[in-house]
């Protein structure tokens, strides 16, 4: 991927993640993106004519043209993101910066991991029982599903828990990892079209055939290695596409 664009990763102000990403990334002109940038003054948006809107980055002022590609690892901007803005003004303010990013994202036209819905900013914000139930009208087997109390632990570790030898399966465009088995890897593939998104994790109960549906998250693992270079892989590609 060329330097002279920006790779944008919108995350919130605490996500580790994102930020040690974006230094992997450096090469890439990869930039992070807070709530906290929103309140910068040189912000441009005109609705129906992006090219002339102005986005403020780490990187300094970029047009819509400047910006490669964006993953999205916010999935709303929650007023506690907001300690900038005076306490009264949070819930206003936050409001307002949703609304814009749902509409800003939606109008860029680079590509976009994942593009926002009116329910979240990376994609459809399903609960489980939902994920199940397209699974299963998709004719994907799938687990009965036990809702716990314990909220400490994300989804992955609440299933690695509750069922040992499951595994992820991470979809980035039309690429599967972490899986070799082709019936899994076209369940997977079937769901984030279904979903309408290019990034997803998706969980089974083993890494064979006949391997149960889980549960999906649009929250990969950015830690890992591989999922980090297949993202970024992607963005090159879609750049070179669109030459």
């Amino acid at each position: 991927m060329q330097n002279d664009n920006t790779l944008l990763v919108l995350a919130g102000c605490w996500d580790d993640a994102a930020r040690a990403l974006v230094e992997r990334w450096a090469a890439a002109g990869a930039s992070l993106l807070t709530p906290r940038d929103l309140s910068t003054s040189g912000w441009r948006y005109y609705p129906g004519r992006i090219n002339e809107s102005m986005a403020v980055t780490a990187g300094g002022i970029k047009t819509a043209s400047d910006i490669a590609g964006v993953l999205v690892r916010l999935p709303w901007v929650y007023e506690h993101e907001l300690g900038h803005i005076a306490l009264a003004d949070r819930a206003y303010a936050a409001a307002e910066m949703n609304a814009f990013l749902l509409t800003w994202l939606s109008e860029l036209p680079c590509s976009i991991l994942n593009r926002p819905t009116p329910q979240c900013l990376f994609g459809p914000s399903w609960r489980q029982e939902k994920w199940i139930y397209i699974a299963a009208q998709l004719g994907i087997p799938v687990t009965q599903m036990c809702r716990a109390a314990d909220f400490s632990r994300d989804l992955h570790s609440n299933i690695q828990q509750s069922s040992p030898g499951s595994i992820a399966v991470t979809v980035v465009g039309k690429r599967c990892l972490s899986c070799a088995d082709q019936e899994l890897t076209s369940h997977a593939l079937r769901l984030a079209l279904a979903a309408n998104v290019e990034l997803l994790t998706v969980f089974f109960t083993g890494s064979e055939s006949g391997s149960k549906f889980l549960g999906a998250s649009l929250w990969p693992d950015i830690t890992n290695e591989e999922i980090a270079e297949a993202i970024l892989a992607y963005f090159a590609r879609a750049n070179k596409d669109a030459l």
